[in-house]
């Protein structure tokens, strides 16, 4: 067994991404049932992408584990991420958001956040527009190792491009790659770990 094949405990056997156990202090257990049960299922529902995307940005500069242990009071600060309901959110939003401790408190990305609901508002058809960088179907990759998996990709160049054009900020290449693995787009799971087989499984 490598470095990227790695064990949740010692009753479980099941080979995992080695950045699974990755998360730290308090987060080990949560960071474990994001792997097998959120990381690279494929997600077509709005209300779920519009929230990756938003967490995915509040993420630059900063670990997942950060904000998986602040993900509850995410949910609750953005009113469960309707985008209609966030694309609403005026200065008094914005201030009680910056005084939320349970979320970063990061103006750049609390006011990208809003703008990008907006943003999200105009198009026709989010999922079909987001899922139309990968035609529709998940990207099947077989990486052996987790220093194979790319940062960005050209599709996720596309992506970043697009939605800067229409008005999105904090949506960068490589955040738009951690929103495609994150959702599934992609599946990044490394070939040993058992969830490649089951999320190949999902698409």
């Amino acid at each position: 067994m490598n470095a990227d094949q790695v064990n949740a405990d010692e009753a479980d056997a099941r080979v995992r991404c080695s950045w699974a156990l990755s998360g730290g202090p308090n987060i080990g257990e949560a960071y474990v049932e994001y792997h097998d049960n959120v990381w690279g299922v494929p997600e077509r529902d709005p209300l779920v992408l519009f929230e990756f995307l938003v967490l995915e940005g509040a993420q630059a500069g900063l670990s997942w584990s950060t904000i998986l242990r602040k993900l509850d009071t995410y949910r609750s600060a953005y009113r469960g991420f309707d985008p209609e309901v966030v694309a609403a959110f005026g200065e008094h939003d914005v201030a009680r958001l910056l005084a939320d401790e349970g979320i970063v408190r990061n103006r750049a990305k609390v006011d990208a956040s809003i703008r990008n609901a907006r943003a999200w508002l105009e198009l026709d058809d989010p999922v079909a527009h987001l899922w139309g960088f990968v035609d529709g179907v998940v990207v099947q990759n077989e990486w052996a190792t987790m220093s194979e998996v790319p940062a960005e990709t050209l599709t996720s160049q596309a992506m970043s491009k697009d939605l800067k054009r229409r008005g999105f900020s904090f949506v960068g290449p490589t955040i738009c790659y951690a929103f495609m693995q994150a959702t599934g787009m992609v599946n990044d799971h490394v070939s040993t770990c058992f969830r490649h087989a089951e999320c190949r499984a999902l698409a």
